[in-house]
């Protein structure tokens, strides 16, 4: 045996050299951009009660001129409600849970792909959300960034799966397949905003991960991704 400074080896084991993992610049130790993300969506809602909106109802300057409506996106070319319906939110309730589950997704996620395509994620998604309300809900006005939060789900059960993690042992199944029975079976929920962002979430997760297998740059991804957003956007406008 021979003596090294991380215990006793066999002189075989002894001449090979650890191989140390560096984490990848992309990566991060803390889902700096989960918090931020949580943190505006947050600051909007107060922002909503101190312009008119109470706990329970909805009104207000900023819910007025910011939730998606399809005829004055189509009429009038408020094309910024595509974006903005997407962190306003119609009770105190409503804030809370989207808030806990873009948390939960992002501290999960955001550390796994880097904060730069988690974020890319978020926007396709929320996006995607808006073009289905739009496709499916078009008369409806809508709020909320549960679009965006089934996106990031979308995004992780990707991820999760390109790394061979089984879907119903990590839970993620099951909590898909219980967030849209939630959706389908309570009225009053955004049936387009779900199911489209949940899609925009699984096409950049494929996105992202076809992209890393050829090794392609950063940059390039987070391009390719910026297009699938522009692409979403540019679909709401057209459709409205």
């Amino acid at each position: 045996m021979t003596s090294t400074s991380v215990g006793m080896r066999c002189p075989e084991c002894a001449k090979d050299r650890t191989r140390v993992h560096r984490v990848r610049p992309g990566m991060t130790a803390a889902p700096v951009a989960t918090q931020v993300l949580v943190a505006v969506n947050v600051l909007v809602y107060l922002a909503e009660l101190a312009t008119g909106s109470g706990f329970g109802s909805v009104s207000g300057t900023i819910y007025e001129h910011g939730a998606l409506y399809g005829p004055y996106v189509g009429q009038l070319d408020e094309w910024w409600r595509l974006v903005t319906t997407g962190f306003l939110h119609a009770s105190f309730f409503h804030i809370a849970f989207n808030a806990a589950f873009i948390w939960f997704i992002g501290r999960e996620l955001e550390p796994a792909i880097g904060s730069a395509r988690f974020v890319v994620a978020y926007v396709v998604s929320l996006l995607c959300g808006s073009l289905g309300v739009l496709l499916l809900e078009p008369n409806a006005v809508t709020v909320g960034a549960s679009g965006a939060a089934f996106g990031l789900l979308g995004t992780l059960m990707v991820h999760a799966r390109s790394r061979g993690i089984d879907l119903r042992s990590s839970g993620l199944l099951q909590l898909a397949l219980f967030n849209f029975a939630f959706t389908f079976l309570f009225p009053g929920i955004a049936i387009g905003a779900h199911v489209g962002g949940f899609v925009g979430g699984v096409v950049v997760g494929l996105l992202f991960e076809q992209a890393a297998r050829r090794r392609l740059p950063q940059a390039v991804q987070l391009a390719a991704g910026a297009v699938l957003a522009f692409a979403a956007f540019a679909a709401g406008v057209i459709v409205a």
